[in-house]
């Protein structure tokens, strides 16, 4: 059974950094594609940003390029996204999401939801303007 846990949200002013964190329980994690999403309040969950299982490719969202990164450790099993820059819109719950790569293979489109298999359960990132 594949677990992920998300870690490090909080409240924060307009302006700072806040670092989240994702730890993978189960499966091999060397072989995952991992996400992130955010759901706003009264919104629809939307896709922030993905790293490749090879870790050679990332892909943003345009509201947050430039401002977040994503990164992965495959010795400590974690996806870790550091956010710089922090607005009040980018409030949300933000979700860590894995798929193994074989799934889609070339087929894998990372802002695409539904092609993510496992979810974890979100964690609060507050921004206060």
């Amino acid at each position: 059974q594949v677990q992920l846990v998300e870690s490090g949200g909080g409240l924060v002013q307009a302006g700072a950094s806040l670092r989240l964190s994702c730890a993978v329980a189960g499966g091999t994690f060397s072989n995952y594609h991992m996400g992130w999403f955010r759901q706003a309040p009264g919104k629809e969950r939307e896709f922030v940003t993905a790293i490749a299982q090879s870790r050679s490719s990332t892909y943003y969202a345009d509201s947050v390029k430039g401002r977040f990164t994503i990164s992965r450790d495959n010795a400590q099993n974690t996806v870790n996204l550091q956010m710089n820059s922090l607005k009040p819109e980018d409030t949300a719950v933000y979700y860590c999401a894995a798929v193994n790569y074989w799934r889609y293979g070339s087929r894998w489109s990372p802002s695409q939801q539904n092609q993510y298999y496992y979810w974890g359960k979100g964690t609060q990132v507050t921004v206060s303007s």
